[in-house]
This record gives C-alpha cells, structure tokens and sequence, in this order.
C-alpha cells in the first residue's frame, strides 16, 4: 500500500528543501525525495563549499601581502587536505542543519531513486526495496549537473568538473579554466590565490558575458595583473590526458600544456528517467516548461529551480519553490492568497571571486536595445574611505536609471563585498523605488555602501566625492 501525501518533492535542494518547509508551515502533509545528500548540489558541492574554499585563499591571499597592512607574516604556506577537509565539514554542517529542519518541520524525508510512474504516483528505489509514495501534487526539483565537453570528458584526475575541482587530491601548478561564468571565474580566482597559474578560455569576446560590458572589462584587466592569461573570442578543440597532465589545443592552432583542467561551460537539466516524458511533461532542450507558479501542463506535476533553466541559481530555486507551494496550497484551500509571480529581472547575480562582480536587473546595453532612454551614474572605489582603509580601492558601482520615470533599471557593482552591498539595490527594485528616494536615504559613514549613494547622485551629476 502506497504512502499519501498532499505533496511530494522529487530533490532537496535550496529549491525542494525551502518548498517542503513552505508547505508544511501551510499545513500540508508533504514528503521529499532525496537520492544523495539533503541540500541538493549548492549546499553540499556548490555554493556553500565554493565560498569555504574562496575564504581559504582570501586569507592566503593577505598573509602573502601581509606588508601592506603593516604585518608580517614569515613561512606562509597551507594544507592542502586540511583546506579540502574544512570546506567538506562546513557542507556536513549545513546537510545536519537542513535534516534537522525537516524533522522539525514534521517533513518525511525518503531516501532513494525517485521517478514518477502516473499521475499522483511516485515510486522510490533504494537497492532492491522499492516505496510507493501517493500524492495529488508532484513538484520535480531535481537540479542539474555539469556538462562535459563532447570530446574530453571529465575522469577526475586530470580534466575536472567544479565537483573535482572541490575536492583536489593535489594542487594544480598550470591550469587550464574553460568557460568564464560565475563557476569558472571563481574556481579561477580560487586557484589563482594559492599559487597555481591560470589561463582562462572563453568562446565569446568577454568573460562574465552576463554582466555588464564595463564590468567584463575591468574584471579582465583586474585578472590579468593578478597574472592570469585570458583568453576570448577562443575555445579549446581538442583536450588530451598526458603522463603530466593535460594538453590543449586551442582556436587558432595554439597548443599548450597544463597540470589539470577545469570544465566551466554550463550544466544539464536532470531531467532523465524521472517519469517526464512518458507523463507528456514539456521539455525545451531538456528543461521542464513552467507557468509562472511551476505548473507543467500536466495537472498535478510542477517543477522549480535548475531544472526549469536559467538563471540558474539557488536562491532563484528557493523563491520558485515559495511560489510554487504557495499556489498549490491555494487550490487545497489551505492558503487565502494569490501568491506573486517571481520577476526574474529582480534577482541578483553574484560571482565570489577576488574582486567580486554582483549585479541586478538590466545591463546599460540591454536597457538601450530594448529602447530605453537611461541615465548611468558611476563611482569608482577610490573614491571612498573605508575602501581605502581597507586596501580594497580597486572597482565601482555602477546605475542605470529610466531617464523619463527614475525607475532604478539596473545595477552593476565589481569589488571588495558587492555580493554583500547588491541586496540594497535588489530591495530598491523589489520597491519599485525611484531616484528620488534613493537620493534621500541616509547612507552610514565610513562604508562601502555609501558608493551606492554616490553612485545614484552621478547619474544626476551630483556625486559629491568624486
């Protein structure tokens, strides 16, 4: 006899995990399915060990330049397994955090292959045991992976996938990052700061091609004096395991040699052998179609996060995952409200490398080419105090606004805690705040933020700092 639920959740990343609590809090009787590690990729090989690592040689990083604070720090040197082992037990730390949230939200956690055999039907495979699990409402969370390059695949030892590249057995001498994303950027910066050599291949003519052209730019001029090489407009077309490491040949003919390879260039849906096809679940090169809410157009079947495609990023997965339950609680009459589609120009980028980029909504270019006429204020991190105090004057703020409206169109930050600084602006937009008041709030002195501030005035020529 199956087991019943209002909800079943197929994945527990940032998306299933936030989505079982929402609709337990709704009072649903909700179960999740997991085949790994509760927290999905982004707790337990994504997000949260990346920035363990990223801290590592920020600190590293400081104590080989302990001289300009005044400091002096002799025999700097690191741990390899050490530095791998506390990133593992930060991700461990936060698995038992999210398992203790489950119990405490009465979700009933089920262990195993999960796949969808009919509508409200899901069956859950662990060794030879199988569970039937009964429930009117399905959301697929099941995330996605890395895509391997079609002619060199990731073993592990040599050519590496950001999974790999968490976990190194030895520190690469020469290495070699394809792709310039968020992933690759940081895993480059990463690397960069421990002593490694980069060279950075990207296929289009700048890297983080997401974010703002200004930014791209000073972000390459900002790696290449940190002594990365950075190559765009190029590609690697063919990528062959040595007894030493691994040797690229690269657009135009170039070949070259590394230690190991990172691969960088994007992830696939999990979207295979889940039940999806054989339901009639849409799928546009293999990522599932969602309304608004993350209805499919099969009744009873939605689906959140990574694998309804871009941006693919966990606290995108997480807001869906709200929405979601929240309507689907609204159709069991257990929810009074009419839950807010997500505005995805409303959520921000963040890329944790050294400096650091964060941005929202347009770019200066997109605004242009969708007709907008803007007003761009920038300022620089020179221009600031506690920038200066914190040997971190490299970088800007940079605002675009509707230039007949004030509206706040986009915002584009590179430098020392943007990631942190974004969420003001990200509020801003969320409050359909124009100029006018940006302008009147108060800014505390001496911080970073006060660079927001300034930034705003510029755009109408009244910065007062620079």
């Amino acid at each position: 006899m199956s087991d019943t639920y209002d909800l079943i959740i197929l994945g527990s990343g940032p998306g299933g995990y936030v989505a079982a609590i929402r609709a337990s809090q709704l009072g649903l009787k909700v179960a999740i399915v997991e085949r790994e590690r509760l927290g999905g990729i982004c707790l337990n090989w994504g997000c949260i060990p990346t920035k363990a690592l990223l801290r590592t040689s920020e600190i590293n990083h400081y104590l080989t330049h302990a001289s300009a604070y005044g400091l002096t720090a002799e025999k700097v040197g690191y741990d390899l397994d050490a530095i791998v082992d506390r990133s593992r037990k930060v991700a461990g730390q936060l698995n038992a955090g999210v398992k203790g949230l489950m119990k405490k939200n009465k979700v009933t956690v089920v262990e195993g292959v999960g796949a969808i055999t009919a509508p409200g039907k899901l069956t859950v495979t662990r060794g030879d045991e199988k569970v039937e699990l009964e429930a009117q409402h399905i959301i697929v969370a099941t995330g996605a992976r890395a895509r391997d390059l079609p002619f060199a695949k990731a073993d592990g030892e040599r050519i590496w996938t950001y999974r790999h590249a968490m976990v190194p057995k030895v520190m690469p001498t020469k290495l070699l990052v394809i792709g310039s994303g968020a992933i690759g950027v940081e895993f480059a910066s990463f690397y960069s700061d421990m002593g490694a050599a980069v060279t950075i291949v990207e296929m289009l003519d700048r890297i983080l091609p997401v974010e703002d052209e200004e930014v791209s730019a000073f972000m390459q001029k900002a790696l290449e004096k940190q002594k990365m090489r950075i190559l765009v407009s190029s590609g690697v077309e063919k990528l062959e395991v040595t007894g030493q490491g691994v040797r690229a040949t690269l657009k135009g003919g170039e070949v070259a040699e590394f230690s190991h390879a990172i691969v960088a260039i994007g992830i696939v849906p999990n979207t295979e052998d889940i039940g999806l096809e054989a339901l009639g679940v849409k799928t546009s090169k293999g990522q599932v179609d969602t309304d608004p809410y993350g209805r499919t157009k099969v009744a009873g079947i939605y689906a959140i996060g990574d694998v309804t495609g871009p941006p693919w990023l966990a606290h995108k997965a997480s807001h869906e995952g709200v929405i979601c339950v929240e309507a689907i609680a609204a159709t069991l009459g257990k929810y009074d409200r009419k839950p807010h589609a997500m505005d995805k120009a409303n959520i921000p980028g963040c890329t944790y490398s050294r400096p650091q980029v964060a941005s929202v909504g347009l770019t200066e270019a997109a605004a242009k080419a969708a007709g907008r006429k803007v007003k761009v204020g920038k300022f620089p991190f020179i221009g600031n105090g506690k920038a200066i105090a914190l040997g971190e004057a490299e970088g800007f703020v940079k605002t675009v606004f509707d230039e007949s409206s004030g509206e706040l169109i986009g915002a584009h930050m590179v430098g020392a805690e943007v990631t942190e600084l974004i969420q003001g602006y990200v509020v801003a937009r969320q409050l359909e705040t124009t100029e006018a008041e940006l302008m009147q709030t108060v800014f505390a002195h001496p911080t970073l933020s006060e660079m927001m501030h300034e930034s705003v005035l510029a755009a109408y020529g009244r910065a007062i700092h620079y």
